[in-house]
């Protein structure tokens, strides 16, 4: 296992369309473990393959329930609006934005062997899965972001004084 580097905004390869995953093989596995270690590392809540240089459409996410593995995802459904609008990336380290997404998500996904999943997640989950998600399509959050700050103290200065429900994750 492997600790990869994680592009940054500015490489055009995040703007990439992912290729599905056809082969679940060791490769696969490899690629998996190594993004676990890679997430671990960067203390993050989600990582797209992308995010490590490799076009295809999976990703991994922590969000306090054990590593999920998300190959070849589909958001099926979404519904309401999350509290949570504060939100940053590993590929834009520092900065956070404002953005809405869904409060609850219907997903199908593949494991790391093949095997069809179907979930709903909520909350910080829900927000987590479509960030992730649209990193497979070529978006970033700064894309979607109604507000942008230099860093999280910034933010918290700006919802210290503004108690707007902005929320926070």
């Amino acid at each position: 296992m492997a600790i990869r580097n994680i592009v940054k905004e500015e490489d055009e390869l995040l703007r990439k369309i992912s290729k599905p995953v056809f082969d679940f093989d060791e490769r696969l596995g490899i690629l998996l473990d190594d993004m676990h270690d890679t997430l671990k590392k960067a203390e993050g809540a989600g990582l797209a393959a992308v995010q490590v240089g490799i076009l295809k459409r999976l990703f991994i996410m922590d969000v306090g329930h054990g590593i999920r593995e998300c190959i070849n995802p589909k958001l099926l459904r979404a519904e309401g609006i999350n509290k949570i609008k504060v939100e940053g990336c590993l590929s834009v380290p520092g900065k956070c934005g404002l953005v809405e997404r869904p409060e609850k998500v219907w997903v199908e996904y593949q494991d790391r062997t093949g095997a069809k999943v179907n979930k709903k997640f909520s909350g910080f989950e829900a927000k987590c899965f479509c960030h992730e998600y649209d990193h497979l399509d070529g978006i970033l959050y700064v894309d979607k972001a109604t507000k942008m700050f230099k860093d999280r103290d910034e933010y918290y200065r700006n919802t210290k004084n503004n108690k707007s429900n902005e929320g926070e994750n």
